[in-house]
């Protein structure tokens, strides 16, 4: 359970009358997207009120008009995904800035600008989503805010998702202890041992994580793999 402290109510007018749960605003905005939360972790609180700022329970008999049941955890349930919560100015200032930033990483990572094949700085697509006005909200998932963010970008840069092969070749000496690495960065569509004990593979990534893997291989083997981005 969620410190009282801690707790923000989340409240759904419903049947002519208001209903309350304390939670943990993390975990019910979480549970709104639709992410598997434990609803126990997230109550402060297993009581529905009327009024919980003042302690004021929920009558059983508004309980059973409105929702059917008297038991908690299914109460709160609906409650919280049917609901509003209720943040602070700064705690919703909070999640806008911390899901804005997963969209902007998630975009990075996974799209290219198609004409130069490369991929965007993150500082690019934060200023083409300020320049077209995109609205976080935070109780929307990341890939639905991403599908948003995109649609809004998209006539002020070139940008798409796109993957890509990259294949590989790693040395002897680097290519035991890097294969496991290297083969779980993407999916891994082609590979060999060579009769020299080296590795070469054939590995489909994020566009945009390019500059990523090249990094991880340059590290692991110290400069001296062989990398080709193939064409389709």
């Amino acid at each position: 359970m969620v410190r009282l402290d801690d707790a923000v109510p989340a409240r759904l007018k419903t049947h002519g009358t208001i209903f309350e749960v304390l939670v943990d605003p993390d975990g019910a905005l979480a549970l709104k997207r639709g992410d598997c939360v434990n609803l126990e972790d997230i109550l402060a609180v297993e009581d529905i009120f009327e009024n919980a700022s003042r302690g004021d329970r929920s009558p059983e008999e508004d309980l059973k008009k409105a929702f059917g049941t008297l038991e908690v955890l299914p109460i709160a349930e609906i409650i919280i995904k049917k609901g509003d919560i209720s943040l602070t100015a700064e705690q919703r200032k909070h999640f806008i800035e911390n899901k804005r930033r997963q969209v902007i990483e998630t975009i990075a990572r996974n799209a290219i600008n198609p004409q130069t094949k490369t991929p965007h700085p993150p500082a690019r697509i934060d200023q083409a989503m300020t320049e077209a006005r995109v609205n976080i909200d935070p109780t929307k998932s990341t890939d639905d805010l991403v599908k948003i963010a995109m649609k809004a970008i998209r006539p002020l840069i070139p940008i798409r998702f796109e993957m890509v092969e990259v294949a590989v070749k790693i040395p002897s000496a680097y290519a035991p202890k890097a294969y496991g690495e290297v083969a779980a960065f993407g999916k891994l569509n082609r590979e060999a041992w060579q009769n020299n004990g080296s590795w070469i593979g054939v590995i489909e990534i994020p566009a945009g994580m390019q500059t990523d893997f090249y990094a991880l291989i340059n590290r692991l083997t110290k400069g001296e793999a062989e990398t080709k981005l193939l064409k389709h």
